[in-house]
């Protein structure tokens, strides 16, 4: 071994510097999966259709995935994480009122289906 590497503040720096290393591997990872994830909840939702039924929502995770994604290019990976987690949120509200939009849509039908039946029902039964 050197000199140099057997000065204790060198080893210190050194420690320092593998830490910090680490650290970072450690963020790249997770943020890396959390975009990944979100980007899945956003394609699930236009999917279910919330481009047409929950425009707001999916533009808002939509807008919050490419800042996530810039975050992520930039080595920001809490910002990315962050951006990631409420992009996911967003996507998800849009899935499920894209979901409830379309579950009203097949209730109106099935009642004005029921409503005509009852008509017919009933002209049946006067004859």
């Amino acid at each position: 071994m050197t000199q140099s590497t057997k000065n204790p503040l060198n080893q210190a720096f050194f420690a320092a510097v593998l830490v910090t290393l680490s650290a970072c591997a450690s963020q790249k990872a997770p943020a890396t999966a959390d975009v990944a994830v979100s980007k899945n909840a956003v394609e699930n939702a236009v999917s279910a259709g919330a481009a047409d039924l929950a425009p707001a929502e999916i533009n808002a995770a939509r807008e919050k995935m490419m800042r996530a994604n810039a975050a992520l290019a930039a080595k920001d990976y809490t910002l990315a994480r962050a951006l990631a987690t409420e992009a996911q949120a967003d996507a998800k509200l849009a899935q499920s009122k894209a979901n409830s939009s379309k579950a009203q849509a097949a209730a109106a039908a099935l009642d004005a289906d029921l409503r005509v039946l009852r008509q017919e029902v009933d002209r049946a039964n006067t004859k």
